[in-house]
């Protein structure tokens, strides 16, 4: 028998549980841990899961341990409580899904093999939406064994496909993927959102522009991202993609690009909006929130009411 367990429940976190609920097969309840324990148990009632009290309780009684958290110093916290509990480690599978810089992935590996577990770096691609979905793109590297262990949770549960990069010992190139994905993503929003504001300023109207964006790219992202900017949903109580995990990523990968010798002018700009966006809603602000600076700096109001 494998008991799973899960450490996180943030937006991505919430999609890639119930999936392993609904879709794994487990031979027992989902064991689950998050900060806030009442969200956990209210996100638990009447699912397939059981809620631990502390993180040395769920790696206790659990074979594969899967981690989605929010930054570098939160992941490194969990891992410093999960990799000293009583009786030890050993044999167990740590696959860490959070979105954190390649040398800090590098670290947790290095603790993990000492500790006697496997440590499989497991980056995702993907919205809220799509974990919701479980048409996640995983990307993988480190211990084979463990990645043969966490594929019956993947494919076709909390994912759609895999990118297997197992054949290379350095398990930062996974994180290295992932953080340079992600700057796609910041080019998006930003190239979005001055298309948009464009539209508007000229004249030719937003429903046009984004009927160009429906034409070209309509089986992409780039149209829901796009009709989040046209709805107003670039302002909400919860975000979705939030301002401070957005400039995260964007850190990582302009640390990356000064380490390597190189540069990212999108992302740059990217970065100072979200500087803007942060300054101007806190916590609150979205990744999309990029829209509402470039409106303003555009002599238009932050949200068009509707």
């Amino acid at each position: 028998m494998v008991q799973v367990a899960f450490l996180g429940l943030g937006n991505m976190g919430e999609g890639m549980i119930s999936n392993i609920v609904t879709k794994g097969n487990l031979d027992s309840p989902l064991i689950i841990w998050n900060r806030s324990t009442s969200k956990a148990e209210q996100f638990a009632a009447g699912k397939n899961i059981t809620v631990a009290s502390s993180i040395e309780d769920a790696v206790t009684k659990s074979d594969i341990i899967f981690s989605c958290v929010s930054n570098d110093e939160a992941i490194t916290s969990v891992y410093d409580v999960a990799l000293k509990v009583q009786g030890g480690v050993h044999g167990k599978v740590f696959s860490e899904c959070s979105t954190i810089h390649p040398d800090t992935t590098r670290q947790l590996e290095k603790v993990t093999k000492e500790a006697g577990a496997e440590f499989v770096a497991s980056p995702v691609f993907g919205a809220p939406a799509a974990a919701a979905a479980g048409v996640l793109v995983f990307v993988l590297a480190g211990s084979k064994a463990g990645i043969e262990k966490i594929q019956p949770y993947l494919t076709g549960v909390m994912g759609r496909q895999f990118i297997d990069l197992s054949e290379d010992p350095d398990v930062g190139k996974a994180l290295t993927l992932k953080i340079a994905g992600n700057t796609i993503i910041l080019g998006m929003v930003e190239a979005l959102s001055e298309g948009h504001v464009l539209a508007e300023k000229t004249g030719l109207g937003t429903e046009n522009f984004e009927k160009f964006i429906a034409g070209l790219f309509g089986q992409s992202p780039y149209l829901p991202y796009s009709k989040r900017l046209t709805s107003g949903d670039y302002v909400r109580e919860h975000p979705l993609f939030a301002v401070d995990l957005a400039a995260k990523d964007a850190r990582h990968a302009l640390s990356l690009a000064k380490s390597s010798g190189t540069t990212l002018p999108v992302t740059e700009i990217a970065a100072k909006n979200l500087a803007a966006v942060k300054e101007k809603m806190g916590e609150n602000g979205d990744i999309t929130s990029i829209y509402g600076i470039l409106r303003e700096g555009a002599g238009l109001p932050f949200i068009e009411k509707k």
